[in-house]
């Protein structure tokens, strides 16, 4: 019997006044077990998934006066969990002049910068932080293939302020007037973990700004300066996420921007769960409030801690065994990257913090010099404290070795990886590393098969929050020249699929109630506009979400 001759079949369900919806008529994709399989209808009530299953059962299940809802060929899947990004900061990305290189912007020489620079200075946007902002510019892409400095960006203006922040997040690029107000000038010293770079023969600052000598005022310069700005910027961010699929996003390095999140779940403001990670200079201040649970409080809940090591690879800052092949400009021939926390005994006492209260913590790698330090403090530590489904968690990897891998196997670390890389920027990490390690970025098929638990992510807004696209890279592991990065590390479709839905929710420890569809699950849910697992795998990077639906209600509706 068909769903729709269906429509009025009752049962003996108690009637709570709330009709349950049924989906049908596409196709259903629940991510249940290591195979696709499909259901022909998914029943929903009070933000639940109460049956998946047959058409005949789900009218059972629906009860009286149900909804449904015809996929008409569209495809339903569990809603997207993300292993690592900064939602917080999805906002600037939104908001701030874009200055991604093609495709997903046309910034690709430093002329287009200015302009795109110039057009957003208004006083409008000036007003919401003080600052002219923009996100996303990328050297190894441009042109030039330089950074920016404080001259180019005087082009723009000498009167007001400008930063602009790479496309790694790691740095930041101010104009003389930005310098000014940072008060960084010939006489500043670079901070520990960072580099302010100087003019040629000089101490004079260019206006580069590298890793924590930039991060810092980064979260300053782009962040609101009123109330009206904040609620601007937060619905901007999280309007992006749900329009990408997003149901669980991720807050990967909260610092002071943890009160902005809380300040929005208690007003009622966030219409997707956000878990955060606080940075592990700010856990002492944060890490005590009722945020730290394991359960969201109105949607937001802090999930444990995070530690930085070193660096961006695409940006050579990351921590390695062996020097860069093309290093930055100024640096010598042995340059290697460098620590973000250079002594062992002072990470040794985070964790050790970390492993004392409980925390689930997740640690920002890249270099394989980064990924020696974490196991080198890390192994001794779970030896004395245990380790038993605390699952710790590598952030990005990018040049982890594979000897590694077997290493944080025994250890049961999850690697969050990021295979956006090879779309990106494979073919400048094949100039820095050289091309056999070049194509053994973001490792994903040798992780796996090493025996690791992994999820895939966007650090968004390092690049756009649009999964679609990850699961793209991962399966394709196309260069932008077209080049194969490590075809032996594909993922297939259905893998790519579970990194960002049934093994991210396992990541965070919300595989009971997320990551599939299944009776008693939240109904979390995205609706695509095609099967990822039935298209030719370069169009997966094309599928579009329609709808993204929280806990039954729809959050996002794409017009058509």
């Amino acid at each position: 019997m068909t769903l729709a001759v269906m429509w009025g079949c009752s049962n003996s369900q108690k009637d709570t006044g709330i009709p349950a919806i049924v989906y049908y008529g596409g196709d259903i994709l629940t991510m249940v077990g290591d195979d696709p399989s499909y259901v022909e209808a998914l029943v929903v009530k009070d933000g639940i998934i109460t049956f998946a299953g047959n058409s005949d059962d789900a009218m059972k299940a629906a009860g009286t006066g149900h909804q449904m809802v015809n996929l008409e060929g569209k495809t339903l899947i569990p809603g997207f969990i993300d292993g690592h990004a900064h939602f917080a900061n999805f906002s600037v990305q939104a908001i701030g002049a874009l200055l991604l290189p093609s495709p997903d912007a046309d910034v690709d020489n430093i002329p287009t910068l200015i302009e795109k620079l110039k057009a957003w200075n208004t006083p409008e946007n000036r007003a919401l932080t003080g600052w002219i902002f923009g996100t996303g510019f990328d050297d190894s892409v441009l042109e030039e293939k330089r950074f920016p400095t404080k001259h180019d960006l005087d082009r723009v203006t000498t009167e007001f302020p400008i930063m602009i922040m790479h496309i790694s997040g790691h740095f930041a690029v101010v104009n003389s007037k930005g310098l000014e107000l940072l008060g960084i000038n010939a006489d500043s010293k670079d901070p520990e973990g960072g580099i302010i770079r100087r003019e040629p023969n000089s101490q004079e600052p260019n206006g580069v700004l590298e890793e924590l000598a930039a991060i810092p005022h980064m979260l300053k310069a782009m962040s609101p300066k009123t109330p009206e700005a904040s609620q601007k910027f937060f619905d901007a961010g999280q309007d992006m996420a749900l329009s990408f699929g997003y149901t669980t996003a991720q807050e990967g390095r909260a610092m002071e921007n943890h009160e902005m999140l809380a300040k929005m779940a208690e007003e009622n403001k966030l219409k997707l769960d956000v878990v955060s990670y606080i940075d592990y200079l700010y856990v002492d201040r944060y890490m005590g409030s009722k945020w730290n649970s394991k359960s969201y409080l109105n949607h937001y809940r802090i999930g444990g801690m995070k530690v930085t090591l070193d660096g961006s690879p695409q940006g050579r800052t990351a921590w390695r065994t062996e020097p860069y092949l093309i290093p930055p400009d100024g640096a010598d021939k042995d340059y290697a990257g460098y620590p973000a926390i250079p002594s062992d005994s002072v990470l040794s006492e985070y964790y050790r913090k970390a492993l004392e209260n409980n925390w689930q913590t997740i640690t920002h790698t890249n270099g394989d010099a980064a990924v020696d330090q974490m196991i080198r403090t890390l192994n001794p530590l779970f030896e004395e404290y245990g380790n038993e489904d605390r699952r710790f968690v590598m952030i990005h990897g990018q040049y982890v070795r594979f000897d590694q891998l077997d290493e944080l196997a025994k250890m049961k670390i999850i690697a969050s990886l990021f295979p956006l890389h090879t779309f990106y920027w494979g073919d400048w990490h094949k100039q820095l590393i050289g091309d056999s390690l070049g194509n053994r970025i973001s490792p994903t098929r040798t992780a796996l098969n090493k025996g690791l638990n992994i999820t895939i992510h966007t650090d968004a807004p390092v690049a756009l929050p649009n999964l679609m696209r990850v699961v793209w890279t991962a399966v394709s592991r196309v260069s932008r020249s077209g080049d194969i990065i490590g075809e032996e590390e594909r993922l297939s479709p259905y893998e790519a699929l579970q990194a960002i839905t049934s093994w991210s929710a396992y990541q965070h420890f919300e595989e009971n109630t997320k990551g599939t569809l299944e009776k008693g699950k939240l109904a979390d849910l995205v609706i695509l506009d095609k099967n990822p697992l039935k298209v030719e795998v370069a169009d997966i990077k094309d599928i579009r979400v329609m709808e993204t639906i929280k806990e039954g209600e729809t959050v996002f509706k794409k017009m058509e």
